[in-house]
């Protein structure tokens, strides 16, 4: 049985503590595994801590499939930062997916053994643990960190089992949530800075030629999926969406991931021809929402990334929060009808506050933030 963990209550404890300055670390370890919203939603968090340590090594323990979000492809998952990975020193992956489906097979336990080992050789000081769960607070436990920050109340209670120092926060969105535990670990309040992602000359000279090729007033990105049904307003919509957007001048894709094809398709069809299909890797996703003049969306990853990137946002809500899970630190309208309760359950059937959301609703919102935007 573990020793319980101090419980700080960051408003007091770091005050406190700030008055005698910063401590020195030397090498920080984040763990937030996925996913991608996720990912993005600690990002700003991370690069708070790399102004307040500028000479430390900041690893990041990450699923395989997210690692994009952090570093390009082709470049090296260690060494100097650079534009292709702007702010972290190393990556550490792990793919528990992948070791779930054959638990006792030998060739997991050495994938495992090689990752831990990998881990374990950073000789980290510090591990903090942005995902709250019991898989993320364990593996911050396997690191060998001495010092393991978490949130006093995790997504998972039993979280805390693996913690040093818990850290009672009173912020409401998960990016400042996320900020409250690199104070704590700063021991001093922090200015909330923007995301840092990573940049591709490809991907972005790709982007610019395909958006040249468009020759229209702006592009609008749609994102019709979801983590799941209760959150995905229907394809028919957005479809009557992108034909409106289309007289108005610009040119509308449709972003989907792996699964979502015929979703894509059904909003393509259901446009009449105004709208495209897209997809790619998350490298050529981050080159084009950087460049488009609208997201809209759902409570997904692509909105939190087009939202980290500063791209208007209108987030068509249902059964999340906006005010913990909305679009941050951007221009946005989002909309969510009053009665839709909050629930993070994985329910498959749409939400039905959800499906009080008119297309009209949606326009409105779209060309409020675009008059705005070339205003």
């Amino acid at each position: 049985m573990n020793p319980p963990s101090p419980v700080e209550t960051f408003s007091e404890d770091v005050t406190r503590r700030a008055i005698a300055g910063p401590t020195t670390v030397e090498r920080i370890l984040i763990v937030r595994l996925g996913a991608m919203g996720d990912v993005i939603h600690g990002l700003p968090a991370v690069a708070a801590l790399r102004a307040a340590f500028p000479g430390a090594t900041i690893g990041w323990l990450i699923e395989e499939r997210w690692a994009e979000l952090l570093c390009t492809l082709s470049t090296p998952r260690s060494g100097p930062r650079s534009a292709q990975r702007p702010l972290v020193d190393r990556i550490h992956t792990v793919n528990t997916r992948q070791w779930r489906r054959a638990p006792f097979a030998v060739a997991t336990w050495e994938r495992i053994a090689a990752s831990m080992s990998d881990l374990r050789g950073a000789k980290y000081e510090i591990a903090i643990d942005l995902q709250g769960a019991v898989r993320s607070s364990l593996l911050a436990r396997w690191s060998g960190a001495p010092v393991i920050y978490g949130f006093a109340q995790p997504r998972e209670n039993l979280a805390t089992m693996f913690y040093t120092r818990q850290i009672i926060t009173n912020s409401q969105h998960v990016v400042e949530q996320n900020l409250s535990l690199a104070e704590a670990v700063a021991h001093r309040r922090m200015i909330l800075p923007s995301a840092e992602l990573p940049r591709d000359a490809a991907a972005e000279q790709e982007c610019d030629l395909r958006f040249k090729a468009y020759g229209t007033r702006g592009v609008a990105l749609l994102n019709p999926g979801a983590g799941w049904g209760a959150k995905q307003w229907p394809p028919e919509r957005y479809g009557q969406v992108a034909q409106q957007l289309s007289e108005d001048g610009l040119k509308v894709l449709i972003n989907f991931g792996p699964g979502e094809e015929d979703l894509a398709s059904a909003v393509e069809n259901a446009s009449n021809g105004a709208a495209e299909k897209f997809t790619g890797t998350l490298t050529q996703l981050i080159a084009l929402t950087s460049r488009t003049s609208l997201f809209i969306g759902g409570d997904t990853g692509p909105m939190h990334l087009a939202a980290a990137l500063g791209i208007p946002v209108v987030g068509i809500f249902g059964p999340t929060d906006p005010a913990r899970n909305g679009p941050f630190g951007t221009p946005s309208v989002v909309l969510r009808s009053s009665s839709s309760d909050t629930s993070y359950s994985h329910v498959a059937r749409a939400d039905e506050g959800l499906l009080e959301i008119s297309p009209a609703q949606v326009i409105a919102a779209a060309q409020q933030l675009l008059e705005v935007r070339r205003g």
